[in-house]
């Protein structure tokens, strides 16, 4: 699988990720192609973002996405046409790859972005496999 992710997401993923440091952001990511409900393999394509609250007691070092936030997200993915394609959150002090938390909490078929601040790159994986996955920005 990959992931195509428009430059204009790629920066509002920057955005939420800057705004919400020093603490972890988190969000959802909506699109076609090959998603979590078809469990394909082929490319998915971002087409919106949905910030989400952190509602870690530790923000500081990791994440966990509000549920009912998330449903909300999900329900107005479906309404739009969409698919869930990715969840995404930051790692302010680095590194672009996923934490042992990380890997425990994984619950979605999807790719997991990462976006490391600290070395401003955005990386993707299977989780709980640790598998990378392509991401492309794309204008």
């Amino acid at each position: 699988m990959s992931l195509i992710l428009p430059a204009a997401l790629a920066d509002a993923l920057w955005a939420h990720a800057a705004r919400e440091a020093p603490r972890e952001c988190v969000g959802a990511l909506g699109g076609t192609g090959h998603t979590a409900e078809d469990g394909g393999d082929g490319p998915a394509r971002a087409q919106a973002l949905y910030p989400l609250p952190n509602i870690s007691p530790s923000p500081e070092r990791e994440y966990l996405a509000d549920p009912v936030q998330l449903l909300r997200a999900l329900k107005a993915m479906r309404e739009g046409g969409l698919a869930l394609v990715a969840l995404y959150h930051s790692h302010p002090r680095g590194p672009a790859q996923p934490s042992v938390t990380d890997v425990r909490l994984a619950a979605y078929p999807v790719p997991y972005v990462i976006a490391d601040l600290e070395s401003r790159l955005l990386r993707a994986y299977r989780l709980p496999q640790g598998t990378a996955v392509e991401l492309r920005v794309e204008d």
